[in-house]
């Protein structure tokens, strides 16, 4: 609302500058959610919550073992087998008790990430939408419950382009004089979603020679000229814009079909 305030913040002016922004034509409106999107939501964040405190434990561990000497390989499947490798190597007991606390504590992690991810699972199928989503080459459960969250039917969005826009997956234009200059990726919006999507078409190019239908096709020929980190855009672009398409249209993917939807 900053713009629209004439002079000094106070109730007034504010008051003002929110009815003066609501009555222009072109302003857009953030959706409500549903309780069920809330709840949804909410468990997510708890679990992005409860991995990055995965990840610090994980480190933590790498990183008291490496003072000492000991080296182990990048990955929570070396962690999990801890005991074994304590064993094997003469370290101050204190230490040892200190790395014993924290392995416990990794592994109550994972265990609530697991219970949470087993939650998504049951909630996801009972959502129509998220088992649409479902469909989508690359798409796994925890970005379908995510994009079902956050997306909602995405009647918010006049077409699939701007809900692309919204995740930040489109051009960022410096245009000026008739001349249009397209850069990278705007970047914009909610980067858990772009990150998601992002990793689905990277998942979905590197199985990209089992993978048969237009899409694939479309991966290949792009492969084949642009890098591998410009083509995993482009192709989360097109899941976005896909995602949209399943959501507003209530269909499923059809891999056979002429061409994508858009």
């Amino acid at each position: 609302m900053r713009p629209f305030v004439k002079s000094n913040k106070n109730d007034f002016v504010d008051a003002e500058a929110i009815c003066e922004a609501a009555s222009r034509p072109a302003m857009r409106f953030v959706t409500p959610k549903t309780e069920s999107q809330q709840t949804l939501s909410a468990l997510h964040r708890v679990r992005d919550s409860l991995v990055r405190d995965r990840v610090k434990a994980v480190n933590q561990m790498h990183g008291f073992l490496l003072e000492f000497g000991i080296s182990l390989p990048i990955g929570n499947a070396v962690i999990t087998r801890l005991p074994a490798v304590l064993a094997e190597h003469r370290l101050p007991p204190r230490l040892v008790a200190i790395l014993e606390r924290l392995h416990a504590h990794f592994k109550y992690l994972s265990e609530q990430i697991g219970e949470i991810d087993k939650e998504m699972t049951r909630q996801l199928a009972d959502d129509a939408l998220g088992q649409r989503l479902l469909t989508i080459p690359g798409v796994g459960p925890i970005t379908a419950s995510v994009l079902a969250a956050e997306m909602g039917d995405g009647k918010q969005y006049g077409c699939s382009r701007d809900f692309a826009a919204s995740i930040g997956l489109v051009p960022r234009q410096h245009s000026t004089g008739g001349k249009a200059n397209l850069l990278g990726i705007s970047k914009r919006g909610d980067k858990n979603i772009r990150r998601l999507l992002v990793q689905c078409a990277r998942a979905y190019m590197q199985r990209l020679e089992r993978q048969r239908g237009p899409l694939a096709d479309w991966v290949r020929a792009m492969l084949a000229r642009r890098h591998s980190n410009v083509v995993a855009c482009a192709l989360a672009n097109k899941l976005a814009r896909t995602a949209w398409a399943l959501a507003t249209r209530n269909t499923v993917f059809d891999t056979g079909s002429a061409a994508m939807p858009i």
